[in-house]
């Protein structure tokens, strides 16, 4: 007989699924179906934990968006902006990483696959991760890490381009398993570049 799980387990696991599955199959082919196919389940009960798909998709954009978050507060428990930074890029590498059907939920334009609301808020949250690179660029800068002539806008940029370029890398290569490692060296030169010294590891 088969052990019936809490439904704060279930709709966790539809919610990981649909991710998985966009990334299979694209976003925008995902069904109830499939998931209910993959999970072991019947379409009755997906609908027992979501009432309809655009309430997966909020499911969905509420575990990104936590992950944006909570990778910006974390970043917070180092002293050093230099470590800052590196922590803020690498968690949202990480994050492409573990869901890499992110960077085609954002360029997806079908307005009925239930993404346009995912989008918007997926992309304040970004925009939060922005204003947090940008202000430790600044603090590095003023502790003299980071060149005093270079442009704090400009590089903020560069290392969101690093974030930027990966993803367009995953949509292109769809390779995540060298993603972490390359976009690492990518992010070790820029800071290397941006800094006084070779001090980034």
């Amino acid at each position: 007989m088969r052990t019936r799980k809490p439904a704060a387990v279930r709709k966790a696991e539809i919610t990981h699924m649909v991710l998985e599955l966009a990334f299979e199959n694209g976003p925008d082919r995902v069904t109830t179906a499939m998931i209910a196919d993959r999970l072991g389940l019947t379409q009755p009960a997906i609908y027992k934990h979501f009432p309809n798909k655009d309430d997966i998709w909020r499911s969905v954009t509420d575990l990104l968006c936590e992950r944006i978050d909570t990778n910006i507060s974390a970043a917070n428990d180092h002293h050093d902006p230099i470590v800052r930074l590196q922590c803020l890029v690498m968690g949202q590498l990480r994050l492409l990483h573990d869901y890499p059907a992110l960077p085609e939920i954002m360029v997806m334009r079908d307005p009925n696959a239930g993404t346009t609301a995912l989008r918007s808020r997926v992309l304040t949250s970004m925009g939060g991760l922005k204003d947090a690179i940008h202000k430790n660029i600044s603090q590095a800068q003023t502790q003299g890490q980071i060149h005093s002539d270079l442009d704090v806008d400009d590089c903020t940029n560069l290392l969101v381009g690093v974030v930027q370029g990966m993803a367009l890398r995953l949509l292109r290569f769809r390779e995540p398993e060298t993603f972490l490692n390359t976009g690492k060296r990518l992010l070790k030169i820029q800071l290397n570049l941006l800094t006084k010294k070779e001090e980034f590891k």
